[in-house]
């Protein structure tokens, strides 16, 4: 950054007085560059300065009272164990970091949650940058790791587990890392294996969870007794939105012990329903894979008459999968997601669509996330609302229930002959490997989780936030969910391509809308406040 000063006047006031007064006594909270000076008049004016930052912590970041800087930072095992020694990284002397100009990553480096600001805003939320640290708080021979899959799968998963195994033994030479098989439930059994480069090799090229995963079974004083029992000091555990809900349970009841123990989150979604970070794993590979359905679907409609395919994708909440996949596709005519109410009949309705795009073209694509309508479905047939072991409702199939009110309408009410044909690879997409792009971003996330391990962070999920890789507090990824934003440009660019209706009719129906989203917001303030 270049710092240019002005001067009004002959006359020049004592140049390194005024930086010493005015800018280098910040030097502890955030060091400058050296700054670059030109001549020209008497009154100071600074162009570009650095601001401090606004947080309390233990290495030196402290508070500016007007910048409006937040840094969300995450807990570190000093916090409670203030006594803990620190040893000298081991990671320069590796054979992949011994010629990397910059190694290790400041403790004066955060990430902005926000890049798009105006002139005047106050610079707001940031978190720690995330990467290897100059000093650790393990020793290598003295680190004894687990690693744990929750949840539904998810292309990835073994990738992620690989390279936690990997950048432990490669990066800083541990050899004791244990796999907890079959989820938290495997935690309070006897369901664990030895995990060693060798073992893990090749499980990138395979699809599923290599040590196996199960929904819901945590119990936070089991789990924790059985950590402390098997010496275990490093956990990470890679899951979703209800499975980092239980690492910060089991981060808070390790913190009550005073255990030195790292609890590093790893976050898992097919959905892309996880806040802060930009995307989750295995969320391109689902949105690749898709295609192939959606082109099936396309060949198999155009190729008789009047036929309308339906191809049903993954989004409980979240339409993120659907909507990216009909805007990469281009022969999809409509796109419903959960967050986007739809009707069949009247005015303006899917039926009446459907019909219009018949006519024009004698065929049509809808792509449908299975969260859907399920007010619509339920209502139809008269179901009541079950949940499965990790809390989230059961959904209906939305699909076949579409599929046959299509059919009815048309054959009974227009009398229209139509060709139905139903695609739902659901399962086939979460269950194939990750794909290159993924498979990188998943050596990113391991790599970073273990790196903030071993610098005695804990607590903490990582992810990229505006493309860099960031530790955040877990506390602050489970509290809201990720959705699509109606009132978004994104949204705006799919209804743009598709031409489809946006189901918004009727006087208030647009307000209708925003203030579900403005009551959304309301309900994620409260729950943070808690």
């Amino acid at each position: 950054m270049e710092a240019s000063i002005s001067f009004l006047g002959s006359t020049k006031p004592n140049l390194s007085s005024f930086i010493s007064s005015n800018v280098l006594h910040r030097r502890r909270d955030f060091p400058l560059p050296a700054l670059k000076l030109k001549k020209v008049s008497v009154l100071p004016r600074i162009v570009h300065r650095n601001s401090l930052i606004r947080a309390q912590c233990s290495d030196g970041l402290r508070a500016a009272e007007d910048d409006g800087f937040v840094l969300e930072d995450v807990p570190h095992l000093t916090r409670f164990l203030p006594d803990l020694p620190s040893y000298p990284n081991p990671l320069k002397e590796t054979q992949a970091y011994a010629i990397v100009k910059r190694t290790f990553v400041s403790s004066e480096d955060v990430v902005a949650q926000n890049i798009v600001v105006q002139k005047g805003s106050k610079r707001g939320v940031h978190f720690r940058r995330a990467g290897p640290r100059e000093r650790v708080y393990f020793r290598s021979d003295e680190v004894k790791a687990c690693i744990v899959t929750c949840g539904g799968l998810c292309p990835g998963i073994n990738t992620v587990i690989r390279e936690i195994v990997c950048g432990l033994n490669n990066m800083y030479g541990v050899n004791n890392i244990l796999g907890i098989q079959g989820g938290y439930k495997g935690f309070y059994s006897t369901n664990t294996m030895t995990l060693t480069p060798k073992v893990v090799n090749d499980i990138h090229k395979r699809g599923g969870a290599f040590l196996q995963t199960s929904r819901g079974g945590h119990d936070t004083a089991k789990i924790v007794d059985n950590i402390q029992d098997r010496g275990i000091n490093q956990v990470y555990i890679i899951g979703g939105d209800g499975t980092q809900k239980g690492a910060e349970k089991i981060y808070q009841e390790v913190e009550r012990r005073g255990l030195q123990v790292a609890v590093s989150g790893i976050p898992k979604t097919i959905d892309n329903d996880i806040a802060v970070i930009d995307k989750s794993f295995g969320f391109d590979t689902a949105v690749e894979e898709a295609q192939r359905a959606i082109n099936a679907a396309h060949v198999e409609v155009e190729s008789v008459e009047n036929g309308v395919g339906i191809v049903k994708l993954m989004g409980r909440y979240s339409g993120f999968i659907a909507m990216i996949a009909t805007l990469a596709n281009r022969d999809v005519d409509c796109c419903l997601i959960p967050e986007s109410p739809f009707f069949l009949e009247g005015k303006g309705g899917l039926f009446e669509f459907i019909e219009q795009r018949l006519k024009e073209n004698r065929h049509m694509v809808i792509v449908i996330a299975e969260g859907a309508g399920q007010d619509y479905v339920a209502q139809s047939m008269r179901a009541s609302e079950t949940k499965d072991a990790s809390g989230n409702r059961l959904l209906l199939d939305v699909g076949l229930w579409l599929t046959q009110q299509i059919k009815d309408h048309f054959t009974n009410v227009r009398k229209m002959m139509i060709n139905m044909k139903y695609i739902d690879p659901t399962y086939m997409i979460r269950a194939i490997p990750s794909n290159a792009s993924d498979n990188v971003y998943c050596t990113l996330l391991a790599q970073n989780a273990v790196h903030g391990a071993m610098a005695g962070y804990s607590g903490f999920t990582v992810g990229p936030v505006n493309s860099r890789h960031a530790y955040i507090p877990i506390s602050r990824v489970t509290e809201v969910t990720n959705t699509v934003k109606l009132t978004d440009r994104m949204w705006a660019r799919l209804l743009a391509s598709t031409n489809q209706p946006s189901f918004l009719t009727g006087e208030g129906a647009l307000q209708n809308v925003m203030d579900m989203e403005t009551q959304e917001k309301i309900d994620n303030m409260k729950t943070s406040s808690i």
